[in-house]
């Protein structure tokens, strides 16, 4: 009895796990949509998400793309939280570096 009272948890579980997942990728977009695309589209031109993808871009893992976003958080003075930087890692990896 147990054993089918977890089984019919699992899908709950599932479902709220990529309910969070979603809203944590929606939050990361906009603090990218806010705060980075202007800078990016004028240092790099377009639409500024080019700077993910062109070849010789400067984060080549997960680690260096948390630094890359803890390092423009310092150096613009956005005065993000953790959870906040998290979030923009989690939306640029998920789009752009599927590390």
């Amino acid at each position: 009895m147990k054993y089918l009272l977890l089984i019919s948890f699992i899908p709950a579980l599932a479902s709220f796990s990529a309910s969070a997942a979603d809203n944590t990728l929606q939050a990361g977009q906009k603090l990218v949509d806010t705060h980075c695309i202007n800078c990016h589209a004028s240092s790099y031109g377009g639409d500024g998400s080019g700077i993910y993808t062109r070849d010789y871009r400067k984060v080549r893992s997960l680690n260096g793309l948390k630094a890359q976003v803890t390092n423009c958080n310092t150096m613009l003075n956005l005065k993000w939280f953790d959870d906040e930087e998290q979030q923009v890692v989690q939306y640029l990896n998920h789009s752009y570096y599927h590390f």
